[in-house]
Order: structure tokens, then C-alpha cells, then sequence
């Protein structure tokens, strides 16, 4: 099935409310945490396309699912809006400042230490997944230079920017989650749902 809704906003900026609030709305949303569950059949994929853009398989990447939000997808949005030139395009966001140290305290902590680098020789699922966060996280993202926290906020306000310059205004939805279901269902066309909105 083809995508039906890109997430082009980075992690640790509410997407994973938004994943959890989209498979609700009826979607199949992809979201790392899903390249963990699918694990060897996935990683390999990903790690491809982030050697060669090029080259990556979306179809094979995305089997079974409408929907994308967060890294790794979020990594490769515009190759994702020319492939899939009906989807529409959720950038979530969030203060530059509590992103950052959101990152910083939980995807960064993590990445590269002895847990990852002990497990990654036991278990290949660890490895691929610490590899495929430093390719297109630390090195594709932020070029090595995510600890200098001015040119990691320079990168994701730059981001943000070039998202919305380059997505046609009726294909694009700026989303931070404590707006609630209105904007996204509305985007969406979608009933709004008589639940909160995920935390």
C-alpha cells in the first residue's frame, strides 16, 4: 500500500503521540520504534538507503504500512514526497530548546554506549539499530556535531524551514501535539475522536 502520510519532523518532537494518534485515526504508521519489531528484515533496508538514497526499496521498507513518522523516515522526507506525490506531509515541532534536551537525555545517551556496544555483538537487531541511528542521525543529520547544541538547533530550525519551503501549503500540516486532534483530523479528513489525544 502506498504512503498516505509522510512525517518529515525530526524525533523526540511528539512523534510518537502521533504515530499512536494516526494508527487510531484508521492509518499503519511506521515509526522507529517499529524498526525494532521488524528488526533483521528492516535494518539492512534502511542502512542501504542511508548509503545510497538511490537505491532504497519504500515499497519493501514500508510492506503493510500508510503512514511515517519520525526517524528513520524522517530522514529521507524528500525522496519520500516524490515518490509518494499524493501523500500528505505532517512536520511536527516543538520549542528548539526542550527538543534538544529531549534528544540529548534519551536517543543520544543511549546511542553508541556500552549497552549498544556490548548487546551489539550478541544480539544483530542492537547493532543494526545503533548503526542505522549513527548514519542517519549523528553523521547524516547533524554531521558529527549534535554535542554543540547552537549548530544542533541551527540544523533542526534550518530543517524545519526547508520543509516548509518546499512543501506545497495545501500538502502540509506544522503540528505540535498539544494542539490535539483538531488540526490533524482536519488535515486528514478524518472524524475527530471522542478519546484524548495520546500523550
Amino acid at each position: 500500500m502506498p504512503l498516505k502520510v509522510i512525517g518529515a519532523g525530526f524525533g523526540r518532537t511528539g512523534t510518537e503521540s502521533t504515530k499512536t494518534a494516526l494508527n487510531l485515526l484508521g492509518f499503519n504508521c511506521y515509526h522507529m520504534t517499529e524498526v525494532v519489531k521488524v528488526g533483521r528484515k528492516s535494518m539492512p533496508l534502511w542502512i542501504k538507503a542511508a548509503d545510497d538514497p538511490f537505491a532504497a526499496e519504500w515499497e519493501q521498507i514500508f510492506d503493510g504500512y500508510n503512514a511515517t513518522v519520525d526517524w528513520p523516515g524522517a530522514h529521507f522526507w524528500k525522496s519520500l514526497i516524490e515518490y509518494y506525490p499524493d501523500a500528505k506531509v505532517i512536520l511536527n515541532v516543538r520549542d528548539a530548546e526542550k527538543w534538544y534536551d529531549s534528544v540529548k537525555n534519551t536517543i543520544y545517551r543511549l546511542s553508541g554506549s556500552l549497552v549498544f556496544k556490548i548487546g551489539g555483538k550478541l544480539i544483530p537487531n542492537m547493532w543494526y539499530m545503533d548503526e542505522l541511528v549513527r548514519k542517519i542521525v549523528w553523521i547524516g543529520t547533524f554531521k558529527n556535531r549534535f554535542p554543540d547544541k547552537s549548530y544542533a538547533i541551527e540544523i533542526y530550525n534550518s530543517h524545519n524551514e526547508e520543509v516548509k519551503r518546499i512543501v506545497p501549503k495545501d500538502r502540509l500540516l506544522v503540528f505540535e501535539v498539544k494542539q490535539g486532534w483538531k488540526p490533524l483530523c482536519r488535515f486528514l479528513n478524518c472524524p475527530v475522536p471522542d478519546i484524548p489525544f495520546p500523550n
